[in-house]
């Protein structure tokens, strides 16, 4: 390793991502992606353009990071708070109302996640997919239970099934961001709950 890597390497500073990733959040959020600079990013977070570099290599990596960090937290989340409930059906429930909820207390992130986010150059090209995995693990993991303890019909598609919940949710927090914010989200969680379950249970 050359005298430059060390020197950076010990530069960094461990709460500097973060720091860095929570104003670009709000800068997406506030000008968008593609008007966004790196600069602008660094302005927000009250550091140097240059001290971005010693941690990102680009505006997309970023992005890339944000997702990757806040779908880990959301999903870590998700999955401890409806542990508890008694079973698959209010697990879908609470589900679905955390994930509306847990948008609508951070509209900022909302709107990137929602918007700005489906921008960038690699979130369709993979950077995205192991975050998106795990969420419908987790959701296939519910789903399964139900079929189990005969919640839910035997011969249900798990994997149809459980993208079709999740685009549901992702297409309703979209239309949301997209209307400005106009009504409560989370108003629209027991609606898509009812329906969603109706079309589960046992034929």
């Amino acid at each position: 390793m050359n005298g430059g890597s060390v020197t950076r390497t010990r530069m960094r500073d461990p709460d500097k991502p973060q720091q860095i990733i929570e104003a670009a959040v709000r800068v997406f959020a506030r000008k968008g992606y593609y008007n966004s600079r790196v600069s602008d990013i660094a302005r927000e977070a009250g550091i140097a353009a240059g001290t971005i570099y010693l941690y990102f290599r680009t505006k997309d990596d970023i992005l890339v990071t944000l997702f990757r960090d806040k779908m880990a937290q959301f999903v870590a989340s998700l999955r401890k708070a409806i542990a508890d409930e008694p079973n698959a059906v209010a697990k879908l429930r609470r589900l679905i109302h955390l994930h509306f909820e847990m948008l609508e207390e951070d509209p900022q992130l909302a709107e990137v996640v929602q918007v700005e986010q489906r921008q960038g150059q690699k979130f369709f090209r993979g950077a995205s997919a192991h975050e998106i995995s795990s969420y419908f693990a987790l959701i296939a993991s519910v789903i399964e239970e139900g079929v189990a303890d005969g919640r839910f019909r035997s011969d249900l598609p798990i994997k149809v099934a459980t993208k079709a919940l999740f685009g549901a949710m992702d297409q309703m927090a979209t239309s949301w961001v997209l209307g400005k914010r106009g009504y409560r989200l989370a108003d629209t969680a027991e609606p898509l709950a009812d329906i969603f379950l109706r079309g589960l249970g046992p034929r």
